[in-house]
């Protein structure tokens, strides 16, 4: 059976309008804004209004993406949300959306592999419509990470904010598209990055909680950053030999936003220019699974994404999980 080449024919965000400064940040602990940029890279977060769900979110990027690739509510096949942070546990946030943006015949589900979770869903959807499942598979990474964060942990309240980047996936023209995927899991590591943990079968409320245990976000912030500076390198190398490519032939790659550090450190270890990089931490923070389809939709409105670029997306997060996927844009 012959696969459709299949490649990314739209994209979208939407991040509240609320920003949460680092001088905002200094009210809440023990911090000052040089000392969370210089470890971070972040300046400011946009903090969902209180009304707002992670649903409102992903409708809203999901209808600019829509709206760019020229397709309608009734071309959708599938609607996959990456989310950590679902409106509710049941039912599914891409149901929500389906409902609202008028995908009636549409599938929908969501998948959950935290910062990863978005390059996960990109996998999913390339396949079904390679193999002729389906046509227009619309994937959304969307987050209200504020409403698991703990305000008074200075380790981890610098870092994270809400915001929703959708893309539209269909056929595209031989040359072009997904051109390979890696994806893993080591959940040995599951210990070092947890949040969200009540409302599950472990942990149904928070007087179920041990002792020590927060339903927040919480990281061990060194081995996290160990993993990720070696997960980014390993897995951007990895996808490109997997599609019979080299450093030399990538001109951008669009990481998971989680730590301009991870970043750089990861980038001076792989050797690649900077300026093939796109990083826009410094304005929204980690938002876990939205960070990537929120920097492909900036990179592309600036133009930094042009036909015929060689693009590597690689997320890495907790699980602990990681996902990478090349493609000619």
């Amino acid at each position: 059976m012959s696969m459709a080449t299949v490649g990314i024919i739209g994209t979208g965000m939407f991040v509240p309008s609320n920003v949460l400064t680092n001088a905002d940040v200094q009210q809440y602990v023990d911090t000052t804004d040089e000392w969370i940029r210089t470890r971070t890279g972040i300046l400011e977060r946009r903090i969902a209004a209180p009304d707002e769900a992670t649903s409102d979110l992903a409708v809203v990027a999901a209808q600019r993406a829509m709206e760019q690739a020229g397709v309608g509510a009734a071309d959708i096949d599938c609607i996959i949300v990456a989310t950590m942070t679902p409106d509710m546990m049941c039912p599914s946030t891409a149901c929500l959306v389906q409902a609202r943006i008028g995908a009636h015949r549409a599938a929908a589900f969501d998948l959950s592999a935290a910062c990863s979770g978005f390059v996960y869903a990109l996998a999913m959807a390339s396949q079904c419509i390679a193999t002729g499942m389906y046509r227009h598979v619309l994937v959304i990474g969307a987050e209200v990470l504020s409403r698991v964060t703990d305000y008074t942990d200075r380790n981890t309240c610098i870092l994270f904010g809400d915001g929703a980047g959708a893309v539209v996936l269909g056929p595209t023209d031989a040359g072009r598209g997904f051109r390979a995927f890696s994806l893993g899991a080591d959940g040995h590591g599951a210990p070092l990055l947890r949040g969200g943990c009540v409302g599950g079968s472990r942990y149904p409320s928070e007087q179920h909680l041990p002792e020590g245990m927060t339903r927040c976000i919480w990281q061990n912030g060194k081995e996290v950053f160990k993993f990720a500076v070696r997960t980014l390198e390993q897995q951007t190398i990895a996808v490109l030999a997997k599609a019979g490519l080299t450093i030399a032939d990538l001109d951008m790659l669009v990481p998971h936003q989680a730590n301009v550090r991870i970043i750089d450190a990861a980038v001076e270890k792989l050797r690649l220019d900077p300026q093939k990089v796109f990083v826009n931490i410094a304005s929204y923070g980690n938002m876990s699974a939205a960070t990537i389809p929120i920097a492909l939709a900036e990179a592309q409105s600036l133009g930094r994404l042009r036909a015929g670029h060689t693009v590597v997306l690689v997320g890495f997060g907790g699980g602990l999980t990681w996902g990478a996927a090349a493609l000619v844009w």
